[in-house]
């Protein structure tokens, strides 16, 4: 699944963000026309864009248009896109998918060894507040779930909270789910504006990595960050909301997550789910490979006790992004099939496999480094 093409653009001088259509009697200003030819130009001027596989005359279409796209197969009825002068086409929500997310900014104060997504260090957030805008008053009522992530989300300060206010009040019921290191909620100020919006459907995931500071530190490569964490996990409780616990395994996490559990129940119970996460080879994670890399069938000891531990106390515990051929079968049960579907994939062996179709499989970054151990049940 590809979430970008790119074509020649005309007439094009600011991103333009409109909803997906093929239907030529539409002609709405806020659809964006896919077309093979030019049929009729009055009806073609009509819209707020058009698209093209094909050649287009810019002497004759008066509309803005980006032409000799290489594909456009991936665009379906409703889906909502944002043409820029350059000629790219980025996908922003797909209207036939539950993993759509706002992408709200590229900076972080954090710059753990195995992010997905590297920081950098440019000042994006206007740009993206106003993409971000006029894209929520487009999302359609109905949308079951959003994710908002970045980087870190809460780096947008006093915009962050103007941001949660226009979806909880444009999306009333939608299910928020903001991906956030937590630090920034330390400061009782900063969390106490919360409560002035309705986020019952908003949950923030928080990543935590060890019971012990020094160890969550050096993985997310910033001084004190624990302490900061932690005391964001408390000052998000204070303020009712809720919480998720994000643990990415990986060499660094998996020896002590028998503790890391047994810390999690005695110091935040208040937390609505934890989930230990597989590792996604893409971001930093290549060239930390070296600090990171284990073969997950040989940390399945430490995981079943953490899994087992806190599912044994009424916690709820999720497994995500890895291969269930890899899991002693308890603990199937916890497992999700998480992997955005842009990026999930199965290998070959996996064509005869029994468990597919409840297995998550893989991300598709992990052909580069695959566990020895998979096999088809």
């Amino acid at each position: 699944m590809l979430l970008k093409t790119r074509g020649r653009a005309n007439g094009i001088f600011e991103p333009i963000i409109a909803k997906i259509t093929r239907d030529i009697f539409h002609q709405d200003k806020n659809q964006i026309l896919v077309i093979q030819s030019v049929l009729n130009l009055h009806i073609v001027n009509s819209f707020n864009a058009i698209l093209s596989t094909g050649k287009l005359d810019g002497n004759e279409i008066k509309s803005p248009f980006i032409s000799e796209i290489p594909f456009l197969d991936h665009l379906n009825e409703g889906d909502i896109i944002m043409l820029n002068p350059s000629g790219i086409i980025n996908t922003l929500y797909r209207q036939k998918s539950y993993q759509n997310f706002l992408l709200v900014t590229e900076r972080c104060n954090s710059n753990c060894l195995m992010c997905s997504q590297p920081p950098k260090d440019r000042d994006d957030i206007p740009f993206r507040l106003d993409i971000n805008t006029r894209l929520i008053q487009l999302i359609p009522k109905d949308c079951a779930e959003l994710c908002i992530t970045g980087g870190e989300p809460t780096l947008l300060g006093k915009s962050f909270f103007q941001l949660i206010s226009l979806l909880t009040t444009s999306l009333p019921n939608t299910e928020l789910h903001c991906l956030t290191n937590g630090r920034s909620f330390g400061w009782k100020l900063f969390t106490k504006q919360l409560k002035a919006l309705n986020t019952s459907k908003l949950m923030f995931g928080v990543p935590l990595y060890s019971d012990y500071y020094q160890l969550h530190d050096y993985i997310v490569q910033a001084r004190n960050a624990f302490n900061q964490t932690m005391l964001g996990l408390y000052n998000l409780a204070e303020s009712n909301q809720r919480i998720e616990l994000r643990i990415v395994l990986h060499c660094l996490s998996v020896e002590r997550l028998p503790q890391l559990a047994k810390f999690i129940y005695k110091n935040i119970p208040f937390v609505e789910h934890i989930t230990f996460m597989g590792l996604e080879n893409e971001g930093y994670t290549p060239f930390n490979m070296s600090k990171l890399w284990i073969d997950p069938f040989d940390y399945m000891t430490e995981l079943k006790e953490a899994v087992m531990f806190l599912a044994a106390r009424g916690m709820n515990v999720s497994i995500y992004n890895l291969p269930l051929c890899l899991q002693p079968e308890i603990l199937w049960q916890f497992n999700k099939k998480s992997i955005s579907d842009w990026k999930n994939i199965y290998l070959d062996i996996c064509k005869n496999c029994t468990q597919k179709n409840k297995c998550g499989g893989f991300f598709a970054s992990s052909i580069k480094q695959v566990s020895k151990h998979i096999v088809a049940i």
